[in-house]
């Protein structure tokens, strides 16, 4: 009876610590509607022409793949990359392109980063995030420089701001 009752136990510690870690195999995220997304791209294009800048803005999702783009009359055909690149490195690697671009001027090691496949360190990629998550990222192509492409995707998420809690 006493064998029985510790097979018993140990059978049921098993199926216990077994539904734990089954519980903790599935993952619960936020990711970016195509409402947030077309919100963002339309607002990071508008922000570009109040300032007289033609330019593409590209939407991804936390994965990196694209949920908007828009691209303002004028732009030139190159912006439909960049746009795309810098939003799917500044996913990929969670941070702005601008920050990455100027550690890697400054970092011998970190200036490697440029050899990674789809990868584009200039200014214009920019995480969304809610709270620390980040869940996709917005990036612009085409103003003279890509700090103002940056000031673009920042004016863009500060109109969404509240969206994003």
């Amino acid at each position: 009876m006493r064998r029985i009752h510790t097979l018993s136990l140990i059978a049921l510690l098993t199926a216990s610590s077994f539904a734990s870690a089954q519980s903790s195999l599935v993952r619960s995220e936020k990711n970016m509607s195509l409402e947030l997304a077309n919100q963002l791209a339309g607002a990071s294009v508008a922000a570009c022409a109040a300032n007289g800048y033609a330019v593409t803005a590209t939407v991804v999702d936390r994965a990196g793949s694209t949920r908007a783009v828009q691209r303002a009359d004028n732009a030139g055909p190159h912006t439909l990359d960049a746009s795309l690149q810098k939003a799917w490195t500044s996913a990929s690697a969670k941070n702005t392109t601008l920050a990455m671009m100027e550690g890697a001027q400054k970092n011998p090691a970190a200036a490697n980063l440029v050899h990674i496949p789809g990868y584009l360190l200039l200014g214009g990629g920019v995480p969304v995030k809610v709270g620390n998550e980040v869940i996709g990222a917005i990036g612009v192509g085409g103003a003279p420089g890509g700090h103002l492409d940056e000031q673009c995707a920042l004016a863009a998420l500060d109109k969404v701001k509240d969206q994003l809690k």
